[in-house]
């Protein structure tokens, strides 16, 4: 199957010298151009997508869209975004020459007439917020020819060309033009200045014209595996042929030559149309650019860091592919130099370590090579200040497991490191499964430190266990490190340039040096019957080898049959023990004469005597073949535990449809240590598995780039996905996974019950995205967009309240106005306990979660279990916590709801849940519904209350201080009463009007600090009807009677615009607070703040009232002692502020704290100014906010 740009190169050979090339008319390109469009998913499954994924963060920034496509032809690519980015396009300039698409192109955008729908579109035209009518140039973009390509030209056009574009297309437009290059810098010159944030777009074929060391990128997404279809008619490949080739012939012989080369090259589909349709590979490429895209941008880098154009790697995906510049950093601090100069300008990094990743070079992207951090150290027995009680190794990220192998084979010392030798950090860090897997564990398990530079700062830290003299001058401890070191076990390449690896060493049994012992059989299969008793047979005995020995199987073709391979490994001192030797018989009684007699190796030797490597097919370790492969974790392969055996038919069929002879399945044996680890205790998530399926397609090396290769790579796709379902599998291994579109999917398996806590930590450690080229997390389920927590005690109800709820509120949706459907879920955050104790106590847990008589009796137990728990494990409501919360965001309901929108979490009995876990869920509104119910209600549903209990159904809980959002009280079981709370207080939680207020709130990155992405809240009062909604919804989510408010306390600047508004109206008089001293005339209360706000300590703008910002001032006689306030202010973040503000009217004034309610408009939970406020004492204080967001 020919690649596009090869096959118009044999149009063009086929050509005779005088045969007439003709300019394709308008009809003609139309008409090839409609084939090409029509034979292709390109549109829908990546431009479309991708378009959208670049320009989220740059619309989302902005009220007003300026854009310029070039060659959009009858209809813009821009129609495929979301109709809210649609309505902020509000300037659309287009260069078409085609007359006839222009026209087209024309009446699609133009805005319709008063009362009239000018293209008889039931929707409109595509873009209704345009300030003018479309500016459509009916001719090329072009630019005057130059000798210098460093600088850009001005587009030729007879009139100036407009400028200050946010967005410039080029959308398969560029095929034309001589030097791309140069029209791409043109292009730059016409965007914005001020913000310097636009963007440069290029779709464009994947076949290496566009040179990556002249232009730098913001953003890289590639499409391997595209694809056109073109039917197989004369009609079809007439047209077809002339507009790939880029132009016309008129001579019937050339034409009739013409089809014969498609149907030459071209992949006939003879699953589709009876095989008259022929596929051609479409590999495609977006690059994104921005103002810096020119490598002037990498000279001030180049003159701090060596760089050079070109780096050997091993992955074959990756060697396709040249970066704009490689960097060779020899020291930390230079590694820093690389940091900071990305995040300078906004562009990604991508890391070389092994070079076995497809991930360690991109096009048009900068790479940072690690090799001058190759040195391997030992550090024994507390030598190293905290190296606890064992030994260390100490290895650069520079170096490969050949490198560590080398330096600790002679000192009696293990580590577990894989199945290669030249791998490196990458792969210790998301995994390393090897033969020493099922005694020692995998790689990533090893790891107890690591010195790392952080990618959203650029500084260099340290975590966990880092001997002394192993950190770098000016390394300090990372506040999260307990994060940071779980994320770095299992998906480490995601989260930081990782500079050095601390493992864990295991001494070896044996003395050094420490040698080990192989055997291999092979038994050639008859029939598939055979096959699948044979590999039976071989998954018994391997789960019955002890944890020194590990046994691997091959299935490959060859000499015309299907054969299975075995190997046995272990320690040589074991190996010659009468175990393996039983073990060794038990597999040579059934698979036949050993190939080899017992080996005697060295760790080294111990990669090299791979079956694959030494055995199959005269040895894959030639240099003769090409490889590509994927790896599935199965736990069975033999019968599974009702006697199914789906996965061994699933196998061997897959060797049946094999494209190649090559091609093997390697299922390399895990278990043991690998699975003693919980799935949760690191980042590598699948952990329920005895092998470690390797699915791996094999070519000719010479079939490199043919169909030959694309079919052993699409079969290993394939093969894989039969294999995905969670009856055969558990998990997809993350550290194979590359560039490939097809591997995003194959991601969500690849981590299993963490990936949405990895997705949240990618969000906060590399929220830059400069490391955006690494093993592909899946952007984590959305988290429940509003967290009720049901709290009370036993006995109040909790429970059914919460599922009465939820059937109310899915109920009021339909009615509610919204375009969306939410769903909704209820789980006990008891669960998880009752789990734990019945586990360690042998009770029942369908009893505790079912039968309340058994659970009240063993309550006291419960609750000292669980206090117990938290003794060794602190943490563990907020471990509770989350698993509810992440187990409700990977709930999937159907394609249209993966995840739950709205979530009750009932069994919780924490003082002040929201302060406490709010910031863990910062995108999610957290609420607390408080159930109480008088003693009475609650001895009849089964509960004995002691006479000390202190939930009376009062309404408050006296010993606990902190006010919850809502209460309610179930002493009495009428259904009226649980609709009426619902109606009042829930209902409006889901008004489509929040949304509404949401999106007029703009994000403005790197705003007033690089790490800041700045959500400007009052610019709700500069939209259209902001204002208004905005006080609207202050009014409604008050819990309160706004009859008994006397005053409406608001801090300048933003509490003054929306407390204004609020005051109107609800005819309630303001308390006006300002920055001090000296604002407000005298008589005055003040009160000294602390701190700064966030977002004011992290300005740079110097408005020179940073000592005057220190007091808050309001004129006295304003506010009474025994008044009832609201105080309202724009954002809650780390609750300086409000904390001073509280102060004063509680501290200075008098208030009480039950008398003060506080509204925000948005609030930024991950600052936690909940705890803040209730650290300070005004956990009383009821806070309400109508929005929250994650960041800053």
């Amino acid at each position: 199957m020919a690649t596009l740009t090869a096959l118009k190169q044999a149009l063009k050979a086929k050509v005779p010298n005088k045969t007439p090339q003709h300019p394709l008319s308008e009809a003609e390109y139309a008409a090839g151009f409609s084939r090409l469009v029509n034979g292709s998913a390109e549109y829908k499954d990546f431009i479309a997508p991708q378009l959208a994924r670049v320009l989220t963060p740059l619309f989302n920034s902005r009220n007003r869209i300026s854009v310029l496509e070039i060659g959009p032809g009858a209809e813009s690519v821009l129609c495929s975004l979301p109709e809210n980015m649609r309505r902020k396009i509000t300037r659309y300039v287009a260069y078409e020459p085609n007359n006839s698409y222009a026209a087209k192109l024309e009446e699609l955008i133009s805005p319709a007439p008063p009362g009239n729908n000018n293209n008889g579109d039931v929707e409109g035209p595509p873009f209704l917020s345009l300030a003018g009518p479309p500016v459509i140039h009916r001719r090329a973009f072009t630019i005057p020819p130059t000798g210098d390509n460093t600088t850009a030209p001005s587009p030729a056009d007879e009139d100036a060309p407009e400028k200050d574009f946010d967005v410039i297309l080029f959308c398969h437009s560029l095929y034309g033009m001589n030097d791309k290059h140069a029209h791409i810098l043109a292009a730059l010159d016409l965007l914005i200045h001020n913000p310097a944030d636009g963007l440069v777009i290029v779709f464009h074929r994947d076949d290496g014209t566009l040179d990556p060391r002249r232009l730098l990128c913001r953003h890289v997404a590639t499409y391997p595996s595209g694809v056109v279809r073109v039917r197989d008619t004369r009609e079809a490949l007439n047209a077809f042929c002339s507009f790939i080739a880029g132009f016309s012939v008129r001579d019937g012989m050339t034409l009739m030559e013409w089809r014969a080369v498609c149907r030459a090259v071209g992949h006939r589909d003879e699953a589709r149309e009876d095989g008259k349709t022929l596929v051609f590979s479409a590999p495609g490429i977006m690059l994104a650019f921005g103002r810096n895209a020119r490598q002037e941008t990498l000279s001030g880098l180049r003159s701090r860091v060596e760089g050079f154009d070109m780096v050997a790697v091993k992955n074959k995906e990756a060697r396709r592919y040249r970066p704009s510049a490689v960097m060779r950093p020899e020291s930390v601090e230079q590694v820093q130099e690389c940091v900071r100069w990305a995040l300078e300008n906004g562009v990604g990094l991508t890391v070389v370590g092994g070079g076995h990743s497809g991930h360690c070079v991109w096009p048009y992207v900068v790479a940072v090579s690690m090799r001058a951090f190759n040195i391997v150290s030992v550090v024994r027995d507390g030598s190293g200040g905290e190296s606890g009680d064992g030994a260390l190794v100490v290895a650069g990220s520079g170096c490969t497991t050949r490198d560590i192998v080398n330096r600790i084979m002679d000192t009696g010392l293990v580590v577990p490191l894989g199945s290669r030798p030249s791998v490196g950090a990458g792969l210790w860090l998301q995994g390393g499964i090897g033969h020493l897997a099922r005694q020692y564990g995998l790689s990533c398990d090893a790891v107890v430190g690591a010195v790392l530079v952080r990618v959203d700062s650029g500084d260099v830290v340290y975590v966990g266990q880092v001997p002394g003299q192993h950190r770098p001058a000016g390394a300090t401890r990372a506040e999260n490190e307990e994060d940071i070191l779980w994320a770095l076990k299992g998906a480490g390449t995601n989260f930081a340039i990782v500079v050095s690896v601390v493992f864990k060493a295991f001494e070896s049994s044996s003395p050094a040096p420490i040698y080990y012992g192989v055997w291999h059989w092979v038994a050639p299969l008859s029939d598939n019957d055979e096959a699948q008793r044979m590999i039976a047979y071989f998954d018994v005995i391997a789960r019955e080898l002890p944890r020194q020995l590990s046994s691997d199987a091959f299935l490959f073709w060859d000499e015309g049959r299907l054969h299975l391979g075995v190997s046995m490994y272990g320690p040589w001192a074991t190996f010659n023990g009468e175990e393996a030797k039983r073990y060794a018989a038990k597999f040579g009684n059934r698979f036949g004469q050993t190939v080899t007699e017992v080996k005697k190796v060295d760790t080294i030797g111990l990669f090299e005597t791979d079956m694959y490597m030494s055995e199959m097919h005269g040895g894959h370790a030639g240099g003769k073949t090409s490889s590509f492969k994927r790896c599935v974790f199965l736990d069975h392969i033999g019968k599974n535990a009702v006697g199914k055996d789906e996965v061994a038919k699933a196998l061997i069929a897959a060797m049946e449809t094999r494209p190649s002879p090559l091609c093997y399945l390697h299922l390399l044996h895990g278990g043991g240590a690998v699975r003693d680890t919980a799935p949760e205790a690191t980042a590598f998530g699948c952990r329920k598995w005895e092998f470690a399926c390797v699915i791996t397609g094999v070519w000719p090396r010479d079939q490199d780039g043919t169909q030959t290769s694309r079919a052993a790579i699409d079969w290993v796709y394939n093969v894989v996905h039969t294999l995905l379902p969670p009856w055969l599998s558990s998990g997809v291994y993350g550290a194979d996974l590359g560039p490939d579109p097809r591997d995003a999917a194959l991601a969500r398996k690849a981590f299993g019950p963490n990936r949405p806590r990895l997705a949240r930590l990618k969000q906060q450690l590399d929220r830059h995205n400069v490391l955006v080229h690494t093993c592909p997390l899946p952007k984590a389920p959305m988290e429940p967009k509003l967290i009720l927590l049901v709290t009370g005690e036993s006995g109040v109800g909790k429970d059914t309240c919460a599922e009465l709820w939820i059937e109310l509120m899915a109920n009021e949706e339909p009615r509610h106005g919204s375009d969306t459907c939410n769903t909704f879920d209820a789980a006990s955050i008891s669960k998880y306990t009752k789990m734990e104790y019945a586990a360690a106590h042998g009770a029942s847990l369908y009893r505790l979660n079912h039968d309340r008589a058994y659970k009240e009796q063993r309550r006291p137990a419960l609750t000292a279990f669980f206090k117990e728990q938290v003794k060794l494990r602190p943490k563990l409501p907020e471990e509770h916590f989350l698993r509810v919360v992440y187990d409700a965001a990977n709930e999937v309901w159907d394609d249209r709801h993966p995840g739950t929108d709205v979530l009750f979490i009932t069994g919780m009995r924490d003082e002040d849940p929201v302060a406490k876990f709010c910031h863990l869920v910062p995108d999610s509104r957290v609420l607390e519904v408080r159930i109480t119910a008088s003693r009475e209600a609650r001895e009849s549903r089964g509960v004995h209350v002691l006479d000390d209990d202190s939930s009376t159904g009062s309404g408050t809980n006296p010993g606990n201080h902190c006010r919850p959002t809502l209460v309610f009280d179930n002493s009495t079981p009428e259904n009226d009463t649980l609709e009426a709370f619902a109606t009042e207080h829930l209902f409006p939680l889901l008004h489509p009007d929040l949304e509404k207020l949401a999106s007029m709130i703009r994000t403005i990155p790197g705003f007033p600090h690089l790490d800041i992405d700045f959500r400007h809240v009052l610019d709700i009062a500069q939209q259209p009807g902001g204002l208004s909604l905005c006080a609207s919804l202050l009014q409604s989510h008050f819990s309160g009677t706004w009859s008994s408010v006397n005053r409406i306390v608001c801090c300048e600047a933003g509490g003054f615009v929306f407390a204004s508004a609020l005051g109107m109206r609800v005819d309630t008089p303001l308390a006006l607070i300002r920055k001090g001293p000296g604002k407000m005339p005298p008589p005055r209360v003040s009160v000294a703040m602390e701190d700064a706000s966030h977002i004011s300590s992290r300005s740079s703008l110097g408005d020179g009232e940073s000592s005057a910002a220190a007091v808050l001032e309001m004129e006295s006689g304003l506010v009474a002692k025994g008044d009832k306030v609201v105080v309202v202010d724009d954002v809650l973040a780390t609750g300086k502020t409000l904390c001073a503000v509280l102060r004063l009217l509680v501290g200075q004034i008098g208030l009480a704290v039950e008398d003060v309610s506080v509204l925000v408009v948005a609030e930024f939970p991950v600052h936690r100014g909940r705890d803040a406020l209730r650290r300070n004492g005004f956990g009383g204080v009821g806070v309400r906010s109508l929005m929250v967001f994650g960041g800053a």
